[in-house]
């Protein structure tokens, strides 16, 4: 993704994907942003697992910052991973600008590195995973935040092929 003017003509920086080098094993927060529901996941490098942690409820694509500043403050983060929706066929959606932005404020704001992870096809297999898990009573409504896992899980996994470690 190439930087881009918003409508407000604000520049939005385009996301890194990976880090250049790993220092230490990294700790992430994933969000798999919407305009409605926002889901969260927390995972690390070591075992490049993710776990599902909360669904954060959006108005118009903007959350509640300080519920996000407390995410970050409770799970304590080296960087922050968000998926980056683009179409189908690649070609960038009006939700990928929003979710670039969605990073770059939480950079803005918290000071967090934050990275971009294409999350085509991570709606659809969370929906599967949902199906097949007998042990979550609100299938409808937990997809956000198993879409999060595996957008950090994918992650996790193209990280540890392109990166230089110590």
């Amino acid at each position: 993704m190439q930087d881009t003017l918003d409508s407000f003509g604000v520049l939005l920086m385009a996301l890194a994907n990976f880090p250049e080098k790993i220092l230490q094993p990294i700790k992430a927060l994933g969000f798999d942003y919407g305009a409605q529901k926002i889901g969260v996941a927390y995972g690390q490098s070591l075992t490049g697992t993710a776990s599902a942690v909360t669904i954060i409820k959006a108005k118009d694509g903007i959350p509640d910052w300080l519920e996000i500043e407390s995410l970050l403050n409770e799970w304590k983060p080296n960087v922050v991973v968000v998926g980056l929706p683009f179409n189908s066929d690649g070609s960038e959606s009006e939700l990928l600008v929003r979710a670039t932005k969605f990073a770059n404020r939480i950079h803005g704001r918290f000071g967090i590195p934050c990275y971009g992870m294409d999350e085509r096809l991570t709606s659809i297999e969370a929906k599967q995973l949902l199906l097949e898990d007998d042990s979550r009573p609100n299938k409808k409504a937990a997809i956000d935040d198993i879409a999060a896992r595996l957008i950090l899980e994918n992650w996790f996994s193209e990280l540890s092929t392109r990166t230089t470690k110590p």
